[in-house]
């Protein structure tokens, strides 16, 4: 399965039919981009991770990354790899004693830990050539900072 590379280029929010909606937005390395939207405690999460922000108690995906560096799990990379009826998909992918498994997960919970965890994110080809678009074509986003001050 090929795939291309993904960086986080931040969390937004965007307008949309009913109001505004948080997305992430990933910038592929073939030059498009692909904004995924999330919900808000997501984008929060997603947003910390970004800023290196330390709660004064752990979150949730703080929480799941602990456990797993608890058990000696290390995650090693996010593959956004289908896009079914406009919902994403992911599969997180972790080794444990040299044993690599893959985890079904919502792209927005990857992400959230994929940052946490310093691993690479990464989309299937024929997702970003589906969903990807140019920086022209790109709703119009406001920084999750900026919208929430």
């Amino acid at each position: 399965m090929a795939a291309v590379d993904a960086v986080v280029r931040g969390v937004f929010f965007t307008a949309a039919s009913g109001g505004a909606v948080p997305a992430v937005l990933l910038d592929l390395s073939s030059g498009r981009s692909l904004p995924i939207y999330i919900g808000l405690w997501e984008a929060i999460s997603i947003n910390n991770a970004l800023n290196h922000d330390l709660l004064p108690r752990p979150g949730t995906h703080d929480l799941f990354v602990a456990m797993l560096d608890s058990f000696g799990i290390r995650v090693t990379g996010l593959l956004i790899d289908d896009l079914r009826d406009g919902v994403f998909y992911g599969r997180l992918i972790s080794v444990r004693s040299d044993t690599e498994e893959s985890l079904d997960c919502r792209p927005s919970d990857g992400i959230a830990i994929a940052l946490r965890s310093g691993a690479p994110i990464s989309v299937d080809l024929e997702v970003a050539e589906q969903a990807g678009v140019d920086e022209g074509s790109l709703p119009d986003c406001v920084d999750l900072a900026t919208y929430l001050s």
